[in-house]
């Protein structure tokens, strides 16, 4: 695999299109499954792994997928390639920095992935924009069925399927949606938020999952139950209850922005659009957050009908690009990824330290936002 295949260009999954795209940015499913007949990883010789990753990727290879797929065996790849596939969410952060054999069966268009030998045997995860839960649900459905049609997994009758950590136990799923929700920070809403969430029983992680901080107002929600109850509830109960209901609190929130402090809102955006179109050296952390002040006043202008000064003028820019597009969401979400640590270093063809890093993503920053004549 030719990283530079993938680097230049936006996976779908993360495209700013699909409902409720102005402040669900995607939707994930994921699978947690174990082979009958094996020890749980964490208790696996080196050679008992070997010996699942070679039965799963036997498998997983010979299936019709539905699209084109790759393997990567992770645990032989440079800390640079496992970095950019975090990047890309098409492995765990766990994946890339665990021990022993271990690989990944990737979609051509990345939105399936097959993680082996990760926390459990199999993981699997299924990628769509916007909020598309029960379109993610049957495709994973499909193609969990074809791989249980070939091998067998380990399951109770009681407990349902069987996982390493038992808050995955029973269904052994993940529903988890993506969602761009900065003006609940802007309005100090976000802490209650969190503190109704945890309430609610959903877990809220940054923008790589488990262990990381929210990154320009990334936030990952997801179920923690999966015993007890079904799969299509779990999802329909995401799709229609849930996330509707923390997307209006986001949308109030945008509201209360224009309404209220309108000044605060200008100000954001235009601060963020002087340090970009400007700066000559800029972190990865402070790139993610300048650039989600953009792609709020974005989303507000197309899907409020807003005009603030600063909006109009962000409005008014045009992308460096052959066809001088307006600049648009998917500009923006382009940016987030090409402007990440491995992104980088992978586009410019060596590794480079922090310092380079940082002038080079202020580079690519100013030239895409550059103002057109």
């Amino acid at each position: 695999m030719e990283l530079t295949e993938f680097s230049q260009n936006l996976t779908d999954w993360f495209s700013g299109t699909g409902p409720l795209a102005d402040v669900v940015v995607s939707s994930r499913i994921r699978l947690a499954r174990n082979l009958a007949g094996h020890r749980f990883l964490n208790s696996c010789s080196v050679e008992e792994k070997a010996e699942i990753l070679e039965q799963l990727k036997s498998v997983l290879m010979s299936l019709d997928l539905g699209d084109e797929v790759f393997y990567v065996s992770v645990d032989q790849e440079p800390e640079l390639t496992r970095n950019f596939l975090v990047e890309r969410h098409l492995i765990s952060r766990h994946h890339a920095l665990a021990t022993g054999p271990r690989g990944a069966v990737i979609a051509r268009r990345e939105n399936f992935t097959a993680m082996l030998n990760e926390e459990d045997h199999l993981r699997l995860q299924v990628l769509k924009a916007g909020c598309q839960l029960r379109a993610c649900a049957e495709q994973i459905d499909r193609i969990d069925s074809l791989i249980e049609a070939r091998v067998e997994y380990a399951f109770s009758p009681r407990f349902g399927y069987l996982t390493a950590c038992p808050t995955n136990l029973g269904t052994g799923i993940r529903v988890s949606v993506m969602l761009h929700m900065p003006a609940l920070k802007l309005t100090n809403q976000i802490e209650k938020f969190m503190n109704a969430a945890k309430d609610m029983n959903l877990a809220v992680r940054g923008l790589f999952g488990e262990g990381t901080e929210a990154a320009s107002d990334l936030y990952q929600i997801s179920n923690q139950t999966t015993l007890g109850v079904s799969e299509r509830h779990i999802v329909a109960e995401f799709e229609n209850v849930v996330i509707p209901e923390i997307v209006e609190y986001e949308k109030a929130a945008r509201r209360q922005l224009l309404d209220k402090d309108r000044d605060t809102l200008d100000d954001k955006i235009a601060r963020a659009m002087a340090l970009l179109q400007n700066a000559h050296l800029i972190s990865s952390q402070e790139a993610l957050f300048l650039l989600s002040h953009l792609r709020l006043g974005l989303n507000m202008h197309e899907h409020m009908g807003a005009s603030t000064p600063a909006i109009d003028r962000l409005c008014a820019l045009r992308a460096s690009t052959e066809e001088q597009d307006r600049l648009t969401i998917r500009t923006i979400n382009r940016l987030f990824l090409l402007t990440l640590p491995a992104h980088l270093q992978v586009n410019y063809g060596k590794s480079l330290d922090a310092t380079h890093r940082d002038a080079l993503r202020a580079k690519i920053i100013r030239d895409a936002l550059t103002q057109q004549s």
